[in-house]
């Protein structure tokens, strides 16, 4: 017996799943129109030294985020799923273990600043930075409404908190604000997010007081995570590592050029995320359904994110110059190779996320750490030998070569080795020019 698995655009599970997916994008949009206009006039206001001190303090935290989330946030949305007579229990259990994460994480920064000599200034600034890591712990509540396909309410919470904190940091544009409070109302956003959900969760009849924690399900879901918690700090490192070490090995006026043209490939990033987490619950139900339909599904996933981030890519090649100094002025084309080279890791990017979902559903976490290591050690090892040769372009050729690294190096297991096809069809656009030339057949019939 065959399986359909062309999309049927009239069924109900469709339209929830689009509906669900226009929520996200559409708050993504708004984070994108808002966040786009905000740190263009940040960075033309702060001047490439100021807007490197803010970027340093950013990637800084954002190499611990991981370690106080606990690589919990998607194993939340499958245990939802498959077990939603005992969401009280999961969601008071990863609540407690990410209070315990952020609590490690910033004892773990406040320790690394007073070993290493940070300056005062630095010290203050990441310190404010790390404190919404005890706030996101209620970002189990987002999941949760993953899991049900309910994003309408996590797009309204996060669009409402970007627009406050916008507003916030606009407003000290006008008045001539610090740097200081930059980094306050940066951090403001994600306390605003965490409010939000609270009140949109006790909205619906939830109630926090509900939440139970369970050992053995805590330590249960801690050996299914303990992967990805490592492979998440993996990912801070070598997502965050080229800005750290340009701002050692040469100075924050060199990363803010360098920031302000990553700023505007990480600005795409959210798309993958989107997809993956809104399509997710789809691919699970596929795969308890059907195989060649979870693996029909899989591959439409890698096609549609090599297609957009290949799309997003080749323009921007072309115009890069003219895009930094027309955003940034002048002084900020000293950045455009940068965003020549640097947005072409968004192709690895993309197909990263999409075949995480893979590792996710198989349960094949170990694997995610093993190939995210390759990467971080790839970045960290190319940085040290192309940023002192090439400066901030060695620095985004460096984070080239190791997204590609991490991504492709799926193949490596003999497990997972099935997505490697998948993922080189996507990227060199088979399954997509097949469609094409036999629609054109038909066409022409």
């Amino acid at each position: 017996m065959t399986t359909n698995t062309k999309i049927n655009f009239r069924s109900e599970a469709f339209k929830k799943y689009f509906k669900n997916t226009g929520w996200l994008v559409g708050e993504k949009m708004i984070r994108i129109l808002f966040g786009f206009v905000v740190n263009i006039l940040m960075v033309r206001y702060l001047g490439a030294k100021e807007f490197g001190v803010f970027s340093y303090a950013l990637s800084y935290v954002g190499i611990f985020a991981s370690l106080a989330s606990l690589g919990l946030d998607t194993i939340v949305t499958r245990e939802i799923v498959n077990s939603p007579q005992d969401k009280n229990k999961i969601l008071g259990s990863v609540f407690i273990l990410r209070l315990i994460g952020a609590a490690i994480s910033f004892f773990t920064i406040l320790l690394l600043l007073i070993f290493t000599g940070e300056s005062s200034r630095n010290i203050i600034l990441i310190l404010v930075l790390s404190t919404g890591m005890f706030f996101q712990s209620f970002y189990v509540i987002e999941y949760f409404f993953h899991a049900q396909v309910k994003g309408k309410y996590v797009a309204i919470v996060q669009s409402s908190a970007l627009i406050i904190s916008s507003l916030l940091k606009l407003m000290l544009i006008y008045i001539d604000g610090e740097l200081f409070y930059f980094v306050v109302f940066q951090a403001s956003e994600i306390f605003l997010i965490a409010i939000g959900l609270l009140i949109v969760y006790n909205s619906k009849n939830e109630k926090l007081l509900n939440w139970k924690f369970n050992k053995g399900l805590a330590l249960r879901l801690l050996k299914d995570a303990w992967p990805l918690t490592i492979a998440g700090v993996v990912i801070g490192i070598y997502m965050r590592i080229d800005q750290i070490m340009i701002e050692k090995m040469l100075s924050s006026q060199e990363l803010g050029y360098y920031a302000s043209a990553v700023r505007l490939c990480e600005v795409w990033y959210f798309i993958p995320m989107v997809i993956s987490t809104s399509l997710f619950p789809a691919i699970l139900n596929a795969k308890k359904s059907d195989q060649y339909l979870y693996n029909n599904r899989l591959q439409k996933l890698y096609d549609l994110m090599a297609f957009i981030s290949i799309s997003i890519a080749i323009p921007v090649t072309f115009l890069s110059t003219i895009i930094m100094t027309l955003l940034y002025g002048e002084e900020f084309a000293l950045g455009s190779t940068v965003l020549t080279i640097y947005i072409w890791a968004g192709v690895p990017t993309f197909l990263g996320v999409a075949s995480s979902q893979y590792l996710i559903s198989e349960n094949l976490t170990k694997i995610s750490f093993y190939r995210t290591l390759a990467g971080m050690i790839a970045n960290v090892i190319l940085n040290l030998l192309l940023i002192p040769k090439y400066g901030i372009d060695g620095a985004a050729l460096a984070t080239l070569i190791s997204y590609s690294v991490a991504t492709f190096s799926i193949g490596i297991n003999k497990v997972a080795r099935t997505q490697l096809p998948m993922i080189i069809k996507a990227f060199l656009f088979i399954t997509i020019t097949k469609s094409v030339i036999n629609h054109g057949r038909k066409f022409f019939r």
